[in-house]
């Protein structure tokens, strides 16, 4: 169950920052399906060079920073279109998640990457490891999983770039006017989901041995659901790594513990959906209280 838990838990661990920035990022499914397809192309097709005739098949020590740099460069892209241009995130992450996952359906032609273990002739074997490989007993994608959300919550509590993130969430403007560079910010925080996305879409990709272009579709909404079930605040300013972790482990332990009783997928989103927004309100009238509550002491 945590293994598939780790998936949901690294794009929401991504999509963290940017949500306290009152940003988000519905390309991040996308992301990962793109990035499964490039690495199941290069491992089937490689590198093609038409000048020379000849294609070069990267080992999976490459096909893996590789894949990681373009999660991270999509990432720059929304960030950049979103702070130069002044975008709204969700109109400029809904149309590139379009556009990414096109994209992906163009790397094959909708067509499927099948055995992705690779040829020991060429060098390229090894890719199937990451996802069913074992560290000590536990696989490598917790290990990832947890990798990445202790490296978030460094960030988050002994950075300052963590401090301007929560500081552009709170308010834009006054961290602004204290010297925090807001749009380099926000960009990094884009980069950090495209990367995170990135992970995740290998972590897929290696566990299947094999890549479709629709993989990872409509899982930008239970990251945002776990973020959101954590305590991060859609408004931005607020939020925690602990938190979010908890909520994709709640998102994942629902959902399977469903699967588990035998209630049907359609009652499956139906109590999805019901436990978010329950959470989301419980989270308003806990900030209402605290606010009520502050008022009243400044009074006495």
């Amino acid at each position: 169950m945590i293994k598939h838990i780790s998936i949901n838990a690294l794009l929401a661990l991504g999509i963290t920052f940017v949500i306290i920035t009152a940003g988000i990022d519905l390309s991040i499914g996308a992301i990962l399906g793109l990035c499964g397809m490039v690495a199941g192309y290069l491992i089937s097709k490689g590198i093609v060079l038409p000048l020379f005739g000849v294609a070069i098949f990267p080992s999976v020590w490459v096909i893996v920073p590789l894949v990681i740099l373009l999660g991270g460069a999509i990432g720059a892209v929304n960030g950049f279109i979103i702070t130069r241009y002044n975008v709204a995130p969700f109109i400029c992450t809904l149309g590139t998640m379009y556009i990414i996952r096109g994209a992906a359906m163009l790397t094959s032609n909708g067509e499927t990457f099948p055995g992705l273990s690779g040829n020991p002739q060429l060098g390229n074997t090894g890719f199937e490891v990451i996802g069913a490989g074992t560290l000590l007993g536990i696989p490598y994608s917790i290990w990832l999983m947890f990798i990445v959300a202790g490296v978030i919550a460094y960030i988050a509590k002994k950075l300052p770039f963590g401090r301007h993130i929560y500081a552009i969430g709170d308010n834009e403007r006054a961290a602004e006017l204290s010297g925090i560079k807001v749009n380099n910010t926000k960009v990094w925080v884009y980069v950090i989901s495209g990367v995170c996305a990135a992970l995740a879409g290998i972590v897929v990709t290696s566990q299947l041995v094999a890549s479709h272009p629709a993989t990872g579709n409509a899982f930008e909404m239970n990251a945002i659901a776990a973020v959101v079930l954590g305590g991060t605040s859609l408004a931005g300013g607020r939020g925690t790594i602990g938190g979010t972790l908890i909520g994709a482990f709640v998102i994942g332990i629902l959902a399977d513990g469903l699967v588990m009783m035998g209630v049907s997928e359609f009652w499956q989103m139906v109590i999805k959906g019901i436990v978010i927004i329950v959470a989301v309100v419980i989270d308003q009238l806990q900030n209402k209280l605290q606010y009520k509550a502050a008022v009243a002491s400044q009074k006495v």
